[in-house]
């Protein structure tokens, strides 16, 4: 079997390791351009509201912890993580107790503020604290995997994919190549080389604050939509939701308001009164989403494939996600 993966970010590069893994002729198009790969916080835990995301977050988590040369790959380091949320957990927290046993706990409001110094939450806000959590860099990941596959007989271009067409064909300015499959792994790029999908692309965005945080894990507050996690010499990456769609990942700029409700929220939520006044650096980078989201292997036709379209967490699932991916295009 001869397949092209085209797009050599995070998802795209750990599909073409599991492809080449198996025995696939894999040839990979990773052109040198600014990407969410390049520019992701990288966090990764278990536990989702969505019981199923969780599974898979919860079985990509356990495969990083467990597989040395993947963790080194991937600069993998456990800070645990704290999910604020008031929905009902029971479910999703099963998920990941079945793949990481005695990772994650529930705990109440009063032990939210009491050992991560969260405030003003609310009467009914629940935490779920997972000991095996953390951050790696989604960047040096797919460094790394590239690397193995030019030197485990894969192919890696750096040719930028003008055309993707029916019959499994890529158009680049060296010419038409054939093959047995196309994956179009290329993140907000994906919409303008495959048609058949809802496919949009966001912006995403955080930035980097000097700001006495009492929260030494990374954590996800759903309420507010503040994320983050510790950074090097005391600073914390932080973000939030970007409401920027169908953006142009060629253009795109930094929400200096959003910018601006993130140092905001998280002062308000942690009770620092004290820091920098905005952050250091933002990254504005992008995604591509579909609804329902998820990251997995879809068959739009004529020998063409996407595997992109999660909700702006791919780390958190690729593992998991490119396996299954894999196994599903080798069978078909």
């Amino acid at each position: 079997m001869r397949a092209a993966v085209v797009g050599g970010g995070v998802a795209g590069a750990a599909l073409a390791w599991r492809l080449r893994t198996a025995g696939v002729d894999v040839t990979v198009y990773a052109p040198d351009a600014a990407d969410a790969s390049g520019a992701s916080g990288g966090l990764v835990r278990g536990f989702e509201v969505d019981a199923e995301a969780a599974g898979q977050a919860a079985e990509s988590l356990a495969e990083l912890r467990s597989d040395e040369r993947v963790r080194d790959w991937a600069g993998y380091r456990e800070t645990g993580s704290v999910y604020v949320t008031a929905e009902g957990v029971t479910p999703s927290v099963d998920a990941v107790e079945a793949a990481l046993p005695g990772s994650a706990s529930v705990v109440d409001g009063a032990e939210l503020a009491r050992r991560f110094g969260f405030r003003d939450l609310p009467a009914d806000a629940a935490g779920v604290v997972e000991r095996h959590a953390g951050h790696f860099s989604p960047a040096r990941f797919r460094e790394r995997a590239l690397r193995w596959l030019a030197g485990s007989g894969g192919d890696v271009r750096a040719e930028r994919v003008a055309e993707v067409r029916a019959g499994a064909a890529v158009r680049t300015e060296g010419g038409v190549a054939a093959f047995d499959a196309v994956v179009v792994a290329a993140g907000a790029w994906t919409p303008r080389l495959v048609g058949g999908e809802p496919l949009r692309a966001k912006q995403i965005q955080y930035g980097l604050y000097r700001l006495p945080i009492p929260c030494a894990a990374s954590f996800v507050d759903d309420r507010t939509g503040l994320y983050g996690r510790p950074d090097r010499d005391g600073a914390f990456l932080l973000g939030m939701g970007c409401d920027r769609w169908d953006v142009d990942p060629d253009a795109v700029t930094p929400d200096h308001d959003l910018a601006g409700r993130v140092l905001d929220a998280a002062r308000r939520r942690f009770g620092v009164a004290d820091g920098a006044a905005g952050p250091e650096r933002v990254v504005a980078s992008f995604d591509c989403y579909r609804s329902p989201a998820g990251l997995r292997l879809v068959d739009v036709g004529g020998g063409v494939f996407t595997f992109t379209g999660g909700s702006g967490g791919a780390a958190k699932t690729v593992l998991a996600a490119s396996r299954r991916a894999a196994a599903e295009l080798v069978a078909s």
